[in-house]
């Protein structure tokens, strides 16, 4: 079994961080591959890390069976991003604040390189998006939580109008509109009123950006239905941006479409994760968060 390892080289002491983790790796007699940015930092390594294997996205692609993302969930959306369609298991070691989709800890790290290797561990297929400018076709936006439509630098509202397939569904005036796979529920839809999708569900949903109308309310539609968004603004373009990561600008009235990616992230789960778990620890979600204060101050 080979692992390839792809760090987030800005996080505060990342190469101790990774130091340790092939060290574990080692005891195991997991073979490990190294992303090479963090060849930046070698005036810092350990022999360890001098002696080891590194490769760039397309490397660890062809290579590892599995890849550890190390960072934050930003880290796991820009892996995820990197290896879209290598079909790679990925895991999140979280060193970042929420770690929604990182879900693994540092010190729990020897269960879960005993888990791979006992193969004690699922993995589950998330959907992601794709979208398509019909007045530049030749850009492919991918995303694995969410597709914004946003009004960019116009301080007014644009204009939107949806159809489902050819269905007319509804034009309303807002600052945009978030399409939001079910892993995405959680994350910028959230805020925006959003519901928490389960990310087995087969669903998108669609929430408004500070919609002008009190009636304008998230809306879930079929991942297996093709979304169309003309967007009309009287400003110069209309920013579309995926995940938060990557921005786009198009001129209107332009025609967006999205849809399910035919490439799915592939997430490595253990006894150790369990989503709704997550939800009740990372988001305090359906507990009484006067209970919650109450017990941290005791």
């Amino acid at each position: 079994m080979t692992i390839g390892i792809i760090p987030n080289i800005i996080k505060e002491n990342i190469v101790a961080v990774v130091s340790t983790l092939v060290g574990k790796l080692e005891k195991f007699n997991v073979r490990y591959i190294l992303h090479n940015e963090l060849l930046k930092f070698s005036g810092k390594f350990c022999d360890r890390l001098q002696n080891a294997e590194y490769g760039d996205f397309t490397f660890l692609a062809e290579h590892s069976d599995f890849v550890i993302s190390i960072g934050g969930d930003g880290t796991m959306l820009n892996t995820a991003f990197a290896l879209r369609k290598s079909n790679l298991p990925l895991l999140g070691l979280n060193l970042g604040k929420l770690g929604f989709l990182a879900e693994f800890e540092l010190s729990g790290i020897d269960g879960l390189i005993q888990d791979l290797v006992e193969n004690n561990y699922t993995i589950e297929e998330r959907l992601t998006l794709f979208a398509r400018c019909e007045a530049a076709p030749e850009d492919e936006l991918f995303a694995v939580n969410d597709i914004v439509i946003d009004k960019g630098r116009w301080p007014k509202m644009i204009e939107m109008t949806i159809k489902a397939d050819q269905d007319y569904v509804t034009t309303f005036s807002a600052d945009g509109l978030i399409i939001a796979s079910p892993t995405g529920s959680t994350g910028y839809s959230l805020s925006a009123g959003g519901p928490i999708v389960n990310p087995k569900a087969n669903v998108l949903a669609l929430s408004p950006i500070s919609p002008h109308s009190l009636t304008m309310r998230p809306l879930i539609l079929s991942a297996d239905q093709k979304i169309t968004v003309r967007v009309m603004s009287q400003y110069k373009s209309v920013q579309i941006n995926c995940d938060g990561q990557r921005v786009y600008y198009f001129n209107p009235p332009v025609d967006i479409s999205i849809e399910r990616s035919v490439f799915p992230m592939r997430l490595v789960h253990t006894k150790a994760t369990d989503y709704f778990q997550i939800l009740r620890k990372k988001l305090l979600w359906g507990l009484d968060v006067r209970k919650v204060l109450n017990n941290n101050q005791g």
